[in-house]
């Protein structure tokens, strides 16, 4: 990593500043050779860390922009090598022109994430804190930031430790007779590995029982909007929303397509879908928005099912009904300011065992609804303000499989196998809790985790 890169840092668009970076060994060499001090300066002579004010010249001596700049050096840095921030006035023209003029001057356009790779691979965080940081940038939710930035202190990397370390000693213990095979393993080594062996188990497994809500504070509840066309499904999504984001007419099959937009209910994120009415029809353009309706049932953390109340049930609500099994899903029957076409009997022996709300979405009920959200959801805990989730599908896969051989270990352990073959198998856990940390990843896995941040991070 002996080139220096550079990128823009700040998001495209008007704005008060715009930032340009550089890292690496060149870094203030080339800076050096496009910026002039106000106080003829040279970079290299202004003290670490200082904010200096000047311009960027080009080549021939015009002025490009009045800027500020901040040379860092290594190895207190992000990256642990040399950087430069050039903070320019924000737009599109003043911040590619000053990174086209560090590009020309020896400096090379930075890949996706590169700088967070750089200060991974030079040893600044561990892949576990290096994904943390797109979750900072991407967090939609108090409670998502605060789960990211406890991953970027390391809450993760010390759990992750922690067992390792577990898994170390018990190695140690089988390496110290395999070396010594002249002396018989006696039995109480045997019952003390395989209680660890179970006590690792229980930690990782602790772990990946609470990925679900990690998950769901990251990427929210994916809540998706079901019913008949003109039940209020699009009324719903923008009385969530609080603005007019769906087209509500009387007009059956206006929504044909899949809407989507989230909503924050006090710190709990919900990525909230409206769908097309489920019906049968005719129409080529609204059966593909019927199917994609149904389809997206599958992947839901939450079904809202909407009935309207003010007519009679017919098949196509059982069949939407039907839709709901095995889902958590909260029922609405909507148009409650209408007379009901249903009595409360015929409701009850429609919904069977399950609860249903009467509703008027267009009366200002929507708080009722909001609050039902909650409570199926904090009543489980689900709002974390100290305890740390895991939120990240490689993690869990990389923990599942570490499960999977300290499965085998303990198999082992109870049959009394030859500790060779054990040694293997905790060797097989060691790795993969260390592919979470980094400290056994393929280039492969990297390039994939860094593919997804950013250009400039």
């Amino acid at each position: 990593m002996k080139d220096t890169i550079a990128a823009i840092s700040t998001a495209t668009g008007e704005a008060g500043i715009g930032i340009v970076r550089m890292s690496g060994e060149d870094s203030v060499e080339i800076a050096e050779k496009v910026f002039r001090h106000i106080g003829n300066k040279n970079l290299t002579e202004i003290k670490n860390r200082m904010m200096s004010y000047g311009h960027i010249i080009d080549e021939n001596g015009k002025v490009i922009d009045e800027v500020l700049i901040v040379k860092m050096m290594a190895p207190n840095t992000y990256t642990r090598e040399n950087m430069v921030e050039i903070y320019t006035h924000g737009g599109i023209i003043s911040v590619r022109r000053v990174l086209n003029l560090l590009l020309d001057n020896g400096a090379r356009i930075a890949e996706a994430g590169e700088f967070t790779k750089r200060a991974f691979l030079n040893g600044r965080l561990d892949l576990s804190q290096a994904e943390a940081v797109i979750d900072i940038i991407k967090a939609k939710t108090d409670e998502s930031f605060d789960q990211s930035i406890k991953q970027l202190e390391g809450s993760l990397t010390g759990i992750i430790t922690e067992i390792s370390d577990e898994v170390t000693k018990m190695m140690g213990i089988i390496i110290a007779n395999i070396d010594f095979p002249e002396d018989d393993v006696e039995e109480y080594q045997y019952e003390t590995l395989l209680n660890d062996a179970k006590k690792v188990k229980e930690n990782i497994n602790t772990l990946i029982e609470g990925s679900s809500r990690g998950r769901l504070l990251r990427d929210g509840i994916n809540t998706v909007i079901l019913g008949k066309p003109n039940v209020g499904k699009s009324s719903l999504l923008n009385a969530m929303l609080r603005y007019e984001k769906a087209i509500v007419t009387d007009i059956p099959g206006t929504t044909r397509d899949i809407i989507e937009d989230y909503v924050n209910l006090d710190g709990i994120l919900l990525k909230i879908t409206d769908t097309a009415g489920i019906r049968e029809t005719d129409d080529k353009v609204e059966a593909i928005g019927v199917s994609r309706a149904v389809k997206s049932i599958e992947g839901a953390d939450l079904i809202i099912a909407i009935f309207d109340g003010s007519e009679k049930f017919d098949e196509n609500d059982e069949e939407i009904l039907k839709l709901l099994e095995g889902k958590k899903s909260i029922v609405l029957v909507n148009k409650a300011d209408l007379e009901s076409k249903n009595s409360e009997d015929e409701l009850k022996n429609f919904f069977g065992n399950r609860d249903y709300m009467n509703v008027s979405i267009k009366k200002g009920t929507i708080l009722d609804i909001e609050n039902k959200i909650k409570d199926m959801f904090f009543s489980g805990d689900l709002k974390a303000k100290e305890e740390f989730y895991i939120n990240n599908l490689r993690h869990v896969r990389a923990l599942k499989e570490a499960v999977k051989f300290i499965d085998s270990a303990i198999e082992g352990l109870e049959t009394r196998e030859f500790l060779d073959c054990i040694e293997v198998d905790l060797r097989g856990a060691l790795d993969e809790l260390g592919n979470i940390t980094g400290e056994t990843t393929t280039e492969d896995i990297l390039d994939k985790v860094f593919s997804e941040f950013c250009i400039g991070k």
